[in-house]
């Protein structure tokens, strides 16, 4: 009995996404007489071409597959060495520092959007792949989370290193990180997200279509550039297309989440 309640709300988180995929595949009258039925008559791929054929879906694709992978790698690596830097090293205002990271998780990110624009436009950055990228390389509450996790790491196993004659960085890279791979798989998962799904940066970083990310394409897809009618299937297959990475990769990864640290102290 005590499962039922848990079936009937994963039934209600699931079935939007059934109709998602079901719609994607319909025809346009289909998807329009009967767009919450979980059912296609008939089943057709056509959107999905129309999508690739009739729209910039491969160039919006590579630019967010860019923009991403980028994006992704900085953050862990720049946020797990911010984290360490609070966690563990002893410096004048490091006190000052935390308490500005946790100021800027506290403001909306529509503030920034004027600030971000005239700073980008001033340093001639505006429309490019570097003010795509460089404004969110770093994420304040990716340091956050990597700063409370390596405080968790036990001491012991850096003062061992450093007596074997490892210097700050050494034990940083070569010790405490591979014990971090828990965080580390998160920071990734959730940086993947964000970055994948980012729209507002978009708006003030670029305006050149040849630059647009997935967000922003479709955005621009769904505001009317198909023309005429609702299109409903030509739009949530798109939107489908750009659902899957970011599933796949929390799917793989989601076990990571959860562990405890000393886990990769006893396999190192």
């Amino acid at each position: 009995m005590r499962r039922i309640p848990l079936i009937v709300f994963s039934a209600v988180f699931v079935f939007p996404f059934v109709l998602q995929i079901a719609n994607a595949f319909k025809t346009d009258p289909d998807a329009a007489a009967h767009p919450l039925s979980p059912i296609p008559h008939p089943a057709t791929s056509s959107a999905f071409e129309r999508v690739f054929l009739g729209t910039d879906l491969p160039v919006w694709l590579g630019n967010s597959l860019l923009v991403t992978v980028v994006v992704t790698l900085g953050r862990v690596l720049l946020d797990s060495m911010a984290g360490y830097a609070l966690a563990r090293l002893r410096f004048r205002g490091r006190a000052g520092v935390f308490a500005a990271v946790i100021a800027v998780m506290a403001v909306p990110g529509v503030v920034l959007f004027i600030p971000k624009f005239l700073v980008l436009n001033t340093l001639g950055m505006y429309d490019s792949y570097l003010a795509l990228i460089l404004p969110i390389v770093a994420d304040a509450a990716g340091v956050f989370v990597m700063k409370q996790f390596f405080e968790s790491v036990p001491r012991s196993v850096e003062e061992a290193a450093r007596i074997d004659g490892a210097g700050t960085f050494r034990v940083f890279w070569s010790v405490v990180l591979p014990m971090s791979r828990p965080a580390l798989i998160t920071l990734t998962i959730l940086s993947f997200q964000s970055s994948w799904n980012e729209f507002p940066h978009t708006l003030v970083a670029v305006q050149d279509p040849a630059l647009f990310t997935l967000p922003r394409g479709l955005a621009d897809l769904v505001s009317g550039s198909l023309g005429g009618g609702t299109q409903f299937p030509l739009k949530l297959a798109a939107a489908l297309l750009a659902t899957i990475p970011v599933a796949v990769i929390f799917i793989v990864f989601q076990r990571y989440f959860i562990r405890d640290p000393n886990e990769g102290a006893e396999k190192s």
